[in-house]
């Protein structure tokens, strides 16, 4: 059986918009997608995927079947745009932990 975080938890809805590279305008990104999620806002440090250091201000909690691509822009429930610095895949497999996508905000 596979464990997931309860819905009910996904109490926060944030709009990502995939990073899909860069043009010769600027960054390019693909359509906006409403993904449910539990926002945590608080500040820590994180590792970006090319391993500097970095500050996070949240933290969103999604299915595992969701994507934020590193770089993607992100529109939060206040209206506050930021950017993806990581999504990492937590999936415990048989473990029975509730498998989920941390996607680390700027």
């Amino acid at each position: 059986m596979v464990r997931r975080i309860p819905r009910r938890y996904f109490i926060h809805e944030i709009t990502v918009e995939p990073y899909t590279g860069e043009s010769s305008t600027g960054s390019l990104y693909g359509p906006p997608t409403e993904v449910k999620c539990f926002l945590d806002e608080q500040t820590r440090a994180v590792r970006t995927p090319g391993g500097e250091q970095v500050t996070s201000t949240s933290t969103a909690y999604a299915d595992l079947d969701k994507t934020a691509p590193a770089l993607s822009r992100v529109t939060l429930p206040d209206g506050r745009k930021t950017t993806v610095i990581n999504a990492k895949k937590r999936d415990g497999g048989r473990l029975g932990t509730p498998n989920h996508l941390e996607i680390q905000l700027e």
